[in-house]
């Protein structure tokens, strides 16, 4: 799999834009030129959300009301346009909805947009995964189980959804504005889709427990948020007074160990490294079994952050698959080899 041409509009600091990628391209630009934009474009074609932005107004230029990312993917014989359209709600005085995602010029909900490019994003904020808190652990669970299985996205939006409306009735209960009662449904919807959230993580970090690499194995331990009607119950009037729910899994998280210990507790800053490539290794690995595609490789001027060790199994990474990176730095051009280099 490979994304051949991109196509910016009005997306962040590029009012129209044109890229054309090889199997291993160099994006060489000075920081603030809009070379991690390019990256964060692709990732929205892959996943349908952008790892930067909280709102989608952001990704819109500033003086636009639309803007559109549309990428060209190749897949053995075959060539698809993904396309996301943005506006920020309104559209020539129309109300419209912020994001419209298509495939070869057909709508589609997200669920059925996801994994039609399926992409690995690794950037300097993912090294501080193992000591960072546990949001995001989950939300690199949930990028990668989304990616792999459209059932587990299905299931995450549906939960995400449900949790916001029962959140909003328990503020309401507080406030005597609602009947206990009326959580019923929410209730059974969030267990519903939490224990399907639950089944598939536990199995992907069992699954990363098996792996061997050259670095070490590691055991992943699944700290699991179990819900279930008893423990809502158990939690019932506790979640009254604070407006919130207290047991789901997006209160989840995993701990790492290597030859028993904690590295979140007693790792140096060089295991816990080694560790966050582990779990991109693993990424990659499980997405491309899933699938049965090589994912494309995102790496946003990640070399900055590593020493040479740790270059050189970031580099292993990238063998036989399309790999874009971004970098402030002329030399990472000479760390590959047969590299197309894009400056801008």
């Amino acid at each position: 799999m490979r994304i051949e041409r991109l196509t910016l509009e009005n997306f962040r600091s590029y009012k129209k834009k044109i890229f054309h990628f090889g199997q291993t391209t160099v994006i060489v630009a000075p920081n603030g030129a809009g070379k991690t934009n390019i990256l964060e474009s692709i990732y929205l074609l892959s996943t349908g959300l952008s790892e930067r932005a909280s709102v989608t107004d952001e990704m819109i230029n500033f003086d636009s009301e639309i803007g559109s990312v549309a990428g060209i993917i190749e897949h053995n014989e075959d060539r698809t346009e993904l396309s996301v359209v943005l506006t920020k709600g309104i559209y020539m005085g129309k109300r419209t909805p912020k994001r419209r995602y298509l495939v070869d010029g057909v709508a589609r909900v997200r669920s059925g947009f996801v994994g039609k490019l399926a992409a690995v994003l690794f950037r300097p904020e993912d090294m501080r995964l193992i000591e960072g808190s546990p949001s995001r652990r989950r939300n690199y669970l949930d990028e990668t189980l989304s990616m792999a299985h459209i059932e587990y996205s299905r299931a995450l939006s549906v939960y995400e959804a449900s949790l916001k409306r029962r959140n909003r009735l328990l503020d309401a209960i507080r406030d005597g504005l609602a009947r206990h009662e009326q959580l019923m449904y929410w209730d059974q919807s969030i267990i519903k889709n939490g224990n399907i959230l639950t089944d598939f993580r536990r199995s992907y970090l069992d699954y990363l427990s098996q792996i061997k690499t050259a670095f070490g194995q590691y055991r992943l331990e699944y700290d699991a948020s179990t819900i279930s009607a008893s423990r809502l119950e158990q939690y019932a009037s506790a979640e009254v007074a604070v407006g919130y729910t207290l047991v789901g899994p997006h209160k989840d998280d995993f701990v790492i160990k290597s030859e028993g210990r904690d590295l979140m507790k007693y790792g140096s800053r060089g295991e816990q490294r080694l560790a966050v490539l582990f779990l991109k290794l693993g990424n990659l690995q499980y997405i491309e079994g899933k699938l049965r595609v090589k994912p494309v490789l995102l790496l946003d001027d990640i070399f900055s952050e590593l020493d040479e060790e740790h270059r050189k199994e970031v580099v292993a990474m990238t063998k036989d698959r399309q790999t874009i990176i971004t970098s402030a730095e002329e030399e990472v051009v000479e760390i590959l080899p047969q590299v197309e280099a894009v400056r801008i």
